[in-house]
């Protein structure tokens, strides 16, 4: 029998690396909270240049506990996945979903503070989804699969529902994790099917018998 490892990462370091960012963010908005600092100004404030840094710290600012709450476990799960599954192309998929949705939202959004991790769940999640659709293979469509069944309801944040919370943030994201789906669809390779000797002789059987 011939067999093959998946070119998958490791889980344990896939896992790590997904607390670390999740727990950072937690320690911003603890820290924030007991030195009663207000961190929207380091969130992106469209079309202002001075605020353009704000690129780089938005995703790691929260408003609130219930606002940190409801990333956090998406963060958490879908960064694990995505660095498991893809270990060759996510660092391009979370740098690019990082800064190219707060940079388009600096580009076209509102003018008002706009921050939080919400606009890297939301490209996470549909970039999971969609690279797995269009991979495939079994691995990828069972975790976009599972991926959608937990967070699908965030295709919902791309719309204007709520003027309190950055629609445009969660948009720049999603828009960003198809683009990315289908230009890195093929950057990991797929896992090679199981292929068993017997295979082969059944081949060899079929093939005499046809030239009979």
């Amino acid at each position: 029998m011939q067999t093959s490892q998946l070119s998958t990462g490791n889980f344990r370091l896939s896992l790590l690396l997904a607390f670390v960012f999740t727990l950072l963010i937690w320690i911003i908005w603890i820290s924030g909270e007991l030195c009663e600092l207000d961190l929207s100004h380091y969130g992106v404030f469209p079309g202002q240049l001075d605020a353009l840094g704000g690129v780089f710290t938005a995703p790691l600012i929260h408003g609130s506990l219930s606002h940190v709450l409801a990333n956090s476990l998406p963060l958490l799960v879908m960064l694990t996945i995505l660095f498991y599954i893809y270990p060759k192309s996510s660092p391009i998929v979370l740098i690019t979903l990082y800064l190219g949705s707060g940079l388009i939202v600096w580009l076209i959004a509102r003018p008002a503070w706009h921050f939080g991790a919400s606009g890297l769940t939301h490209g996470l999640m549909i970039y999971l989804f969609t690279v797995g659709i269009l991979r495939r293979d079994a691995l990828s469509s069972v975790f976009a699969m599972t991926v959608f069944f937990l967070y699908g309801g965030m295709v919902w944040g791309i719309f204007p529902t709520d003027p309190g919370i950055s629609y445009e943030y969660h948009l720049a994201g999603a828009a960003l994790g198809v683009l990315l789906a289908f230009i890195l669809r093929n950057f990991d390779g797929k896992p090679q099917v199981k292929h068993y000797d017997w295979q082969d002789e059944d081949d060899d059987i079929t093939n005499e018998e046809w030239q009979e």
